[in-house]
Formats: C-alpha cells, sequence, structure tokens
C-alpha cells in the first residue's frame, strides 16, 4: 500500500512539472519548429550563388535585352546592417535597362508535400521605388524556373508601382495572386486597401500556404504581417490563389525582378530579404524571438 502511494505521488509530481514546463516556455518548441531557409550570415554569398552546388542560391538572367548587352546584370549582393547582414536584390544597376527575368532561387530544405500545410517567414525591404519585384515559391526544379520564371511561381507576394498593360498605377502596396490577377493586401478593419509599402522599412511577412489538391480546398495561401501601418502582426490576405495549381510538391524558394522594356522601363529599385525560415502547419509566432530560459 504504502509501495503504492508513493508511485502515485511520483507519478502526480511528474505530470506537474512537465506541465508547467510547456506552460513557462511555450517559445522554445515554436522556435525549435521553424526551419531556416536562409538568414545571408553563413558564408559569402559568392560560394552560394553557384549553379553547381545544388543546395544553394541560383542566378539566372533568362531575358537579357541590355544594350549594350550586360553579362550578368542583376544585382544580388550581401550587404552590411549594423551586426546583421542582408540581401539586396535587383535588376541592374541604376541606368541599366532591359534586364527582363533577373531570376534567383534556391531548394528548400524540405519540400512542402501534396496535402501538407506550411508556414513561411521572412523580412523585407523596399530599397526604393520605382521597382518590379515578386517572390515566393516553386514546385519546379532549377531548370524549370528558368525555363518558365514568373510561370513558375505557385504563392507569390509582389511589390511595385509600375502601370499596368491595361494602363492601370499600382501604387506600391503589397499585393497577392488571385485567380483574376493581383490584388493589394487589405487593411480588414478598416475595410480598405493597406496603404503602400514605405522605403527603408522593414516588413515581417508570414504566408501559410495549403498544397492540398484543388477538390480538397487547396492551392490557396493566406498572408499575415506587421510594419508599417500594422504594428501587430495582422491577417491581411485570406485566400490568395497559387499561380498555376500544379498540385505538386513545393521544392525551390524563388525571387524574381524586372527592369521592364527599354522604352517603359519600371525602374531598377532594389529589394531586401533577410531570415527566410519555414515551418510544418500553421505557425504564427517569430523564428527570431530569444529562446525563454525555463
Amino acid at each position: 500500500m504504502y509501495k503504492c502511494i508513493l508511485m502515485i505521488i511520483a507519478i502526480s509530481i511528474f505530470v506537474v512539472i512537465s506541465f508547467v514546463s510547456k506552460a513557462v516556455s511555450p517559445q522554445n518548441s515554436d522556435k525549435s519548429a521553424w526551419i531556416l531557409i536562409d538568414n545571408f550570415e553563413r558564408e559569402q554569398l559568392n560560394n552560394r550563388l553557384n549553379e553547381k552546388k545544388h543546395e544553394h542560391w541560383y542566378k539566372k538572367d533568362t531575358r537579357n535585352d541590355t544594350s549594350p548587352f550586360i553579362e550578368n546584370p542583376q544585382v544580388t549582393e550581401l550587404q552590411k546592417e549594423i551586426s546583421n547582414t542582408v540581401l539586396l536584390k535587383k535588376p541592374a544597376a541604376e541606368g541599366v535597362l532591359g534586364n527582363r527575368k533577373a531570376l534567383t532561387f534556391r531548394p528548400l530544405p524540405n519540400a512542402v508535400s501534396v496535402g501538407e500545410i506550411s508556414t513561411f517567414y521572412l523580412r523585407i525591404k523596399v530599397e526604393y521605388f520605382p521597382n518590379n519585384h515578386v517572390f515566393g515559391l516553386s514546385n519546379l526544379d532549377a531548370q524549370g524556373i528558368a525555363q518558365h520564371d514568373y510561370n513558375a511561381l505557385e504563392s507569390s507576394i509582389r511589390i511595385t508601382d509600375k502601370y499596368e498593360s491595361n494602363g492601370f498605377k499600382n501604387d506600391g502596396t503589397i499585393m497577392v495572386k488571385t485567380d483574376n490577377g493581383y490584388s493589394n493586401i487589405q487593411n480588414y478593419e478598416n475595410k480598405r486597401s493597406a496603404k503602400p509599402a514605405q522605403e527603408n522599412t522593414w516588413y515581417e511577412i508570414w504566408f501559410v500556404v495549403n498544397n492540398a489538391l484543388k477538390k480538397q480546398g487547396g492551392q490557396h495561401y493566406d498572408v499575415y504581417l506587421k510594419g508599417g501601418e500594422f504594428t501587430q502582426q495582422t491577417l491581411v490576405y485570406k485566400n490568395a490563389a497559387f499561380r498555376m495549381k500544379r498540385e505538386m510538391p513545393l521544392i525551390y524558394f524563388m525571387m524574381n525582378c524586372n527592369t521592364g522594356p527599354a522604352k517603359q522601363p519600371y525602374g531598377n529599385g532594389g529589394l531586401y530579404y533577410d531570415d527566410l525560415y519555414m515551418a510544418k502547419g500553421t505557425l504564427l509566432t517569430s523564428p527570431l524571438l530569444p529562446i525563454e530560459k525555463p
């Protein structure tokens, strides 16, 4: 009887300790769930932008109409920001026109299988306008991305202030893909479009991708944002659409930008990237928060 009582007490203490441990340090499990794609701190960029190293970044200028011709016009380089290193991407140096598809892409550390939901996190900052940028996920390999450029994307986020072919002038508001083109992210609380992205301001973005089959309600993504007018993490778009809906595993993170045609250039303003992460399921914590000690 005495041994039985001691065993019950021991089990009770174990349960209480386990519960308290989980309760006081939830960020530990959240942070460990995030998988680093790249934070641009680990090595020199020119060692990563190498087509012979499949695990790293690729660079491709697949429609290079520069005149006079420049072999590799896109600017994709590391820059120091106080004690942090970030990636600056732009289609070409200021004054260079005609680089129509400046691609930079790398494999994801883990594929997002068909049927899975995953969350992606990154920070971005607009160098300056005018510009034309888009980034997101692809289910094509490196050769397919180079061949299909914009149509290699599925979930995608766009920043531009260029004119569209129908004469509409974008204003620099962050955009998502829909079945009817692009749409500005929304300030749902105030029932209006979000304000244009501010230059030299960091934005945190979480996008939750549903890679289930279309018939199962998949092939779409939700976007959350913190920065600018959104002082707290906020849902800014619900059910944005995958571009192609190929219903294949998502395997690459991809960036694209464009100077536009020489006669009607879009501008060469760059976009800064930092702290790319992914996690299984829906995870809306920050991978950058310090781990709290229990």
